[in-house]
């Protein structure tokens, strides 16, 4: 096989001068999935050690020179089989968790979330038990070593029967904790259009008596009616995006009163066409109606665009100051699973962020 050239992640733009580093600014990564979570590089260096050619589709990924009808599910889902299909080891498995800390890292996250589907990985480790195993016990060693706090979501996925979405739950159950690498919430991934959402509601009321809190996905690929069921159903803490919820002011004010926050994750709206370009994520509209709201990259693999990037979206194509920056770290945080205890130890670190003066 050819050698590929290594497609690299977007590099944060530098800081405007009169404004903060948002490297620097102490947030929570709470919409990140598993295979999603990979370095380019390191998807590079596992195909040309199996001998996988890899598809120009993932290799080449550039959304902006895509028009709007040519962007969608079908594409993302066909390149996030691709490499998902080279995780196929304990060692590949570690490697993902241990770098996606590291990347956090990098990037000023002190807590992350990462979630992922056992069952995926399960053939080449010896079971569902097994791989959540090793993510977990990577989860927490990565915690220890890199300083990011590190809690693992388990999601079932859409694409499968309901059935299997208890066992996982029941799984996920054996494992729930609140210490770095536990596993804090159970989730629901993959195409919002597939099944009934109602099917689903056992495999939560399982995780939920376990203590484990409700993080479907929803709002993103379907509107408001959608956001509706979920909610109905599943009674989410948090929506992975939840940005459809802005067409309905009802509906908005209504998650906003249960206090259910959202995962928003611009990159991947525009990605998958949900909107034509930035300026039409409704990230003012959200925040002007009081939601709280956690950034996130959703899949940077795929979409070339980490945790700073939707920040800096943010700051460049919505204005925010760095006050509002700081808040909207703050929500981060509050959205977090994390305990009370570490969220007001972070919370006094953005703090310090903003009473820092900017760089010249």
């Amino acid at each position: 096989m050819g050698s590929p050239a290594v497609p690299n992640l977007t590099a944060p733009h530098p800081t405007p001068s009169g404004r903060r580093d948002l490297t620097t600014l102490p947030k929570a990564h709470l919409h990140l999935h598993f295979t999603g979570a990979m370095r380019p590089s390191t998807m590079v260096d596992m195909a040309r050690t199996q001998g996988v050619r890899l598809p120009p589709h993932l290799l080449h990924i550039d959304a902006a020179s895509m028009p709007a009808d040519g962007r969608g599910w079908f594409r993302f889902q066909r390149a996030y089989d691709s490499a998902r299909h080279l995780v196929r080891s304990e060692a590949a498995m570690r490697r993902l968790v241990r770098e996606a800390a590291e990347d956090d890292a990098a990037e000023g996250s002190v807590r992350m979330e990462i979630q992922a589907d056992p069952t995926s990985y399960a053939p080449f480790v010896g079971g569902i038990t097994p791989a959540l195993e090793i993510i977990v016990d990577e989860a927490r060693s990565a915690s220890r070593d890199t300083g990011v706090d590190i809690g693992v979501i388990v999601a079932a996925s859409r694409m499968k029967h309901p059935l299997d979405a208890r066992t996982l739950a029941r799984l996920a159950a054996s494992f729930a904790g609140d210490g770095p690498g536990d596993v804090v919430g159970f989730g629901l991934s993959n195409d919002e259009r597939v099944g009934s959402t109602a099917a689903f509601a056992p495999a939560f009321r399982i995780a939920r008596r376990a203590g484990l809190v409700g993080v479907p996905h929803g709002g993103e690929l379907l509107g408001p009616s959608s956001v509706r069921e979920v909610v109905s159903s599943l009674a989410p803490a948090r929506l992975g995006h939840g940005v459809r919820t802005s067409e309905d002011p009802a509906l908005l004010r209504a998650v906003i009163d249960e206090g259910i926050a959202l995962e928003v994750c611009p990159t991947s709206n525009v990605h998958l066409g949900v909107y034509t370009d930035f300026s039409q994520v409704p990230l003012p509209t959200l925040l002007s109606a009081g939601a709280t709201v956690a950034l996130s990259s959703d899949d940077p693999l795929l979409f070339r665009s980490r945790l700073v990037a939707q920040y800096e979206v943010a700051r460049d194509v919505f204005g925010l100051s760095d006050e509002a920056l700081a808040d909207l770290a703050r929500s981060s945080i509050d959205a977090s699973l994390a305990s009370p205890t570490r969220k007001a130890a972070w919370k006094a670190d953005i703090d310090a962020w903003l009473a820092a003066k900017p760089a010249p």
